[in-house]
């Protein structure tokens, strides 16, 4: 989905909140975590006046607090989503489709909080195929590479079930959630609707690539195989 414009006003307003600064500067947004892109925003816009110190990593209060922020400010905007926002073409379709394949479990890996994450599935109708008690969020102080580990851990005690790292797809947008692939020990499909183009995520070593979800077809068959 493509909520960029909420959510670029949500960071900011939840950064004021926290930090009493306004956020000038936002950090490289693909394949982050929340609460990296809060990491980052911090050094990107410390005053220049204010030394080192001002830009180096914020303690465990300050990061909480500014997640509590986040989600109040998204979801202050949750009316916006619709009108300012998009699911991607074909999202729907593919989750609907991968669904009804025997044996699969869906769930997200996201570098959003939770509550948020949550948020935007639910404006888009994306959540009704996915098990969220098991997936993964920024929220999570684990890498994506270990989130989606224990992803795959949780999958197999919630549902009784072997689910093994050989037998899992991670389907992204970005050459960083290709690199947690890797760790985490899953094949990646890549999908070329972020900031990544094809050739960036096959170079990055991507088992398949799509140009967008628009065809079911491919996408199951790019899972599949």
């Amino acid at each position: 989905m493509d909520v960029a414009r909420v959510s670029r006003d949500a960071y900011a307003e939840a950064f004021r909140s926290v930090t009493g600064r306004p956020l000038v500067a936002l950090p490289q947004l693909a394949g982050a975590s929340d609460s990296e892109i809060f990491f980052e925003s911090l050094a990107l816009n410390a005053p220049a006046t204010a030394g080192p110190a001002a830009a180096a990593p914020a303690d465990g209060d300050l990061l909480a607090r500014y997640s509590a922020a986040l989600a109040a400010a998204f979801g202050s905007r949750r009316r916006l989503l619709a009108t300012h926002g998009r699911a991607l073409p074909g999202a729907r379709e593919a989750l609907a489709a991968v669904a009804r394949l025997p044996g699969v479990i869906q769930t997200v890996l996201t570098g959003t909080i939770r509550e948020n994450a949550e948020e935007k599935l639910r404006a888009f109708g994306l959540d009704r195929h996915l098990d969220l008690a098991i997936g993964g969020f920024g929220s999570d102080v684990y890498p994506k590479g270990a989130a989606i580990v224990r992803a795959i851990g949780a999958a197999g005690q919630r549902y009784r079930v072997t689910v093994s790292q050989q037998a899992s797809v991670y389907v992204a947008d970005s050459v960083r959630d290709v690199a947690a692939a890797k760790v985490g020990g899953v094949r990646f499909v890549g999908v070329a609707t972020g900031r990544s183009t094809p050739s960036e995520l096959r170079d990055a070593g991507a088992d398949a690539v799509l140009d967008d979800l628009r065809d079911t077809t491919r996408v199951i068959a790019a899972i599949g195989r």
